[in-house]
């Protein structure tokens, strides 16, 4: 099942690039902070780079990894993620909607998602996009 959220952040893509993609390990869990990741690596992020990814999600702990798939500087981001059992194909697709606004869309492909949990997760994704715009807005 494929899930999205949207949101438009009054900063340059350039900027909400740099925030979401560049500093991916970093950031992820300050706009979700049931996510703890650690880099594999000292070099940048780019197609390849592998992530160690730690959810805890209602006291259930799940260990994991992420795989940059693809990396398209202010454009797109897109991982596999590999959360114990399941696997999730996620994106980030920016799109300049002004010179100095940026359409941010995060997504995921969660294969044999239980129906009863779409709306779930559809409310965590669209949480995250909020709280990406609020940061990167009160801080950049």
């Amino acid at each position: 099942m494929k899930l999205e959220a949207s949101t438009v952040i009054d900063r340059p893509v350039a900027t909400v690039w740099e925030f979401y993609a560049v500093n991916h390990v970093q950031n992820h869990p300050r706009w979700d902070s049931t996510i703890e990741l650690e880099a594999t690596s000292e070099e940048p992020i780019g197609v390849g780079t592998v992530i160690q990814r730690r959810a805890n999600r209602g006291g259930s702990i799940t260990e994991g990894t992420m795989e940059v798939t693809e990396f398209e500087p202010d454009s797109a981001m897109r991982v596999r993620t590999q959360d114990g059992p399941v696997t999730i194909d996620g994106w980030a697709l920016l799109e300049a909607t002004s010179d100095n606004a940026t359409k941010l869309t995060i997504g995921g492909d969660i294969p044999n998602l239980d129906p009863s949990m779409e709306d779930v997760i559809r409310q965590l994704m669209q949480r995250s996009a909020v709280n990406i715009k609020s940061l990167i807005e009160s801080e950049i």
